[in-house]
């Protein structure tokens, strides 16, 4: 069973500006719960204990400041006899832990830096999680991406991929696998309708073995690309991980993919989770 998940949530978010400037794009509101913890409660309800989360240096911190109890808030509602909104309040069970890495907005950039930054301070040797903070599968009744991921995985030498499938014209915005026997060969940036291998995409959900753990660190470690010139992306190490036999495993599920990190898709979210 994997107990533990890595969670990167620093950033700008400046596709979201002007209203990112005051509110962390993981923490922009989806119905009365902010983005981030969608992914959040899913990895607990799949049995996550650990969250390692990679914030931003700004503070005050909104995501440490929602995870945290806030004892004025609980003693209005006990003073106001409103005891049962206490449940509410709190946002974080007594067995699940949130241990926080504080990345630098100015230093290296891209979805690899984070997971690495994430293993190399916590000694991360085992099978983990890995879920971006501005998106989830809504999926309230049935499987989630995290059951789907794990579900997937014969041996904790694995790893798994989770996938979306789209309408075939709109390939080009997007990662797309091509897969093999249930198999992830290769992710494909933003390929021509003509020349994309499938309609499936990359959504930034996996389980990560150590060995892919430390290909991703190897990456970040030993390359320097300048501020301009390349994003650290996930999928290269995992590009290289497979090359040398790693076994990456393609998981898909029923629900909807929701991405707060456009407006539109923001905006759809909170459509698609209060219309529910």
């Amino acid at each position: 069973m994997i107990t533990k998940a890595i969670v990167p949530v620093a950033g700008w978010g400046t596709r979201r500006l002007p209203i990112t400037k005051i509110i962390e794009k993981s923490m922009l509101p989806v119905g009365n719960r902010p983005l981030v913890d969608y992914s959040v409660q899913e990895l607990i309800r799949a049995g996550v204990t650990d969250i390692y989360m990679v914030i931003s240096n700004v503070e005050p911190c909104q995501v440490k400041a929602f995870y945290q109890d806030n004892k004025a808030l609980n003693d209005y509602l006990i003073e106001r006899g409103k005891e049962d909104r206490l449940k509410l309040a709190k946002t974080l069970p007594d067995d699940v832990k949130i241990h926080y890495i504080t990345q630098d907005p100015s230093g290296k950039y891209g979805t690899a830096v984070p997971i690495a930054m994430a293993v190399e301070e916590y000694k991360i040797n085992e099978p983990v999680l890995v879920f971006m903070g501005d998106d989830f599968i809504w999926n309230p009744d049935g499987e989630s991406s995290a059951e789907a991921l794990m579900k997937t995985l014969q041996s904790e030498s694995e790893s798994a991929i989770f996938g979306v499938e789209i309408p075939r014209e709109d390939v080009e915005k997007y990662g797309v696998f091509s897969v093999e026997d249930g198999l992830l060969k290769e992710v494909i940036e933003k390929p021509s309708v003509e020349e994309a291998p499938s309609n499936l995409i990359n959504v930034s959900k996996y389980v990560m073995s150590p060995e892919l753990l430390q290909e991703i660190v190897r990456y970040v470690n030993e390359n320097d690309f300048g501020p301009k010139d390349q994003e650290y992306v996930v999928t290269d190490p995992i590009d290289g991980y497979i090359k040398k036999g790693g076994i990456m495993h393609v998981a898909t599920t029923d629900g909807e993919y929701l991405d707060g990190g456009s407006l539109e898709g923001w905006v759809h979210a909170n459509n698609v989770v209060c219309g529910a």
